[in-house]
């Protein structure tokens, strides 16, 4: 049996578990989505969002991409933004990124990645600039990692803020509020690091009239 074959199976007892538990669950889930959450994470398979929430199908609106990022020219991002804040309605966007993301430790090296993972990561070099006196004060190398994960994470929620999309919902509808999450790989425990409420002023250079 092929690797992915064995996933097909899992995937049809999963369904016949929840059908003999719920049979209307599939038909439910199919006719309604009201999410209260965005969650843009890390895409490291050991950080799914519902897993680590406790969450259930429908209710967490997900976009992951390496090393959680929010790059204003992604128009994958924005995408699922703009409808999750737009159409769907969600209270609350959350940036979870995680404690050992293999993204932030590349970024951290001089090492020649190539140039599209060169170009993703040079994001998050931007965000080590931001913060180099603090982090090179840092001697212990996992503890300035963990430190960048954390500030990478807080510059995300920035980054969000000064989207048009956030801030139109800011200003006619006082959400959603904006969340900047760590993840620990070593105890399952997610850290709040980060936080802006509906409305939260910010530098008035990233302010727009909306």
């Amino acid at each position: 049996m092929q690797s992915y074959e064995k996933l097909l199976l899992q995937n049809k007892a999963w369904a016949e578990t929840i059908k003999a538990d719920n049979p209307e669950y599939f038909e439910k889930l199919a006719q309604l989505q009201t999410p209260e959450f965005l969650w843009i994470g890390c895409s490291d398979s050991r950080v799914p969002a519902d897993r680590i929430t406790g969450t259930h199908p429908g209710e967490i609106f997900v976009h992951r991409n390496v090393a959680n990022l929010v790059v204003n020219t992604d128009v994958n991002l924005l995408a699922v933004l703009d409808f999750s804040v737009t159409v769907l309605k969600v209270k609350h966007v959350i940036v979870c990124g995680h404690y050992g993301c293999g993204g932030i430790k590349a970024a951290a090296t001089k090492h020649d990645h190539k140039p599209v993972l060169n170009m993703w990561l040079r994001n998050i070099k931007d965000v080590y600039r931001l913060h180099r006196e603090e982090l090179d004060a840092i001697k212990n190398d996992e503890q300035r990692i963990d430190r960048l994960v954390e500030l990478n994470v807080q510059e995300q929620v920035m980054n969000l803020a000064k989207t048009t999309i956030i801030q139109k919902a800011w200003k006619k509808e006082q959400r959603p509020h904006l969340h900047g999450w760590v993840y620990g790989l070593k105890d399952g425990l997610i850290k709040p690091v980060f936080e802006m409420k509906a409305g939260t002023k910010f530098d008035p250079l990233y302010e727009y009239e909306v």
